[in-house]
């Protein structure tokens, strides 16, 4: 403002006789412009200032000479992630903004540059309604979830509960890391705030495999698992792609067993009976020993030949019964082979 040898015109505003000091005042010389400011700051209105400096948390631009306003970093962008207000624009920059408050008392003036553009999260829900599919990218994941960036700017959160029907997800990042390409559909969009809260889920892009686990593996039916993983309470089998079930280890052999990862390990294949279905729990209990014992059951009544995996002890009886009412050996092996499916 100043140089050594300048003539400039002041006020004086305070005389202390005791010091001998003399207080001067350059700016009363003209009008507080902040007395006047309300009436040419109204919210809403569009301004023009230059950018008189950076701070961690916006930029300042002078409006005229006395007046500053800040921007604060979430208000640059609607959509981009401003770290720092140097990403958008630099000092001496002349811009343009939008008033958003002003407090004349406290000499505060807020503005935002989002405003000039229109609010993409206004055509969200045209744009994405209930049960889209949209496909994105994992851009963040977290202990409850991932997020999922559906277009530049724009995530969704896919929680840990819609990740997958069967899969008992302890952390999201056993299934997913960033970068992958995911599919979902929108499950919800909330505007409680100024940016929404858009909830996808992956899970319901399939159906559920539950609606029919209980046909499928109805109890007594014994089928051919793989072991997915030994653990001292018992194995976890998969019966299909995604459809998990347990062995407890009470139910792996008719002798005590003491420790399951010492007898199997995962990708082991062996034969169990399907002894629970819990379709409230989502849950299917399998036994080894009681699969081997009907097995050893039907050899002995002479059935095992003709017995396929898919057989239960229902069809062993059948042909016994039959049996006792009169039937000959001959007709007995008949309706085994009729009830024993391919």
């Amino acid at each position: 403002l100043f140089q050594v040898g300048d003539q400039v015109r002041v006020m004086v505003l305070k005389y202390n006789t005791d010091t001998e000091r003399v207080s001067l005042g350059l700016k009363q010389i003209t009008e507080d412009p902040w007395l006047r400011a309300e009436e040419r700051y109204v919210p809403g209105t569009v301004v023009k200032g230059k950018v008189v400096s950076l701070k961690d948390y916006g930029a300042f631009v002078e409006l005229e000479e006395g007046i500053e306003g800040l921007i604060h970093v979430s208000e640059m962008s609607w959509t981009r992630r401003v770290k720092h207000p140097s990403k958008v624009v630099a000092v001496g920059d002349t811009i343009e903004a939008v008033v958003l408050d002003i407090d004349a008392k406290s000499n505060r003036i807020s503005l935002g540059m989002k405003q000039l553009e229109p609010n993409p999260y206004d055509a969200l829900r045209e744009k994405y309604p209930i049960g889209t599919q949209v496909s994105g990218r994992v851009r963040n994941i977290a202990d409850f979830g991932i997020f999922v960036e559906i277009e530049d700017g724009i995530d969704g959160l896919v929680h840990i509960s819609d990740l997958s029907w069967t899969h008992r997800v302890r952390h999201p990042s056993e299934l997913y890391k960033k970068g992958d390409e995911v599919e979902a559909l929108v499950l919800n969009i909330e505007f409680d705030a100024e940016k929404p809260k858009i909830s996808l889920g992956i899970k319901q892009t399939v159906d559920d495999p539950w609606n029919h686990i209980p046909l499928d593996y109805p109890v007594g039916r014994i089928v051919e698992v793989e072991v997915s993983k030994a653990l001292d309470f018992g194995l976890l089998v998969e019966l299909e792609k995604g459809v998990e079930g347990l062995v407890h280890v009470s139910e792996i052999s008719e002798e005590r067993v003491e420790d399951p990862k010492k007898l199997f390990k995962t990708g082991d294949r062996v034969k169990a009976e399907v002894i629970t279905v819990d379709t409230a729990e989502r849950k299917l209990g399998l036994s080894i020993k009681t699969a081997q014992r009907t097995a050893e059951l039907a050899d002995v009544q002479g059935f095992g030949g003709s017995r396929t995996v898919h057989a239960t002890l229902g069809d062993v009886f059948k042909g016994k019964l039959a049996s006792l009412a009169g039937q000959g050996e001959e007709g007995v092996e008949e309706k085994v082979e009729e009830k024993a499916p391919e």
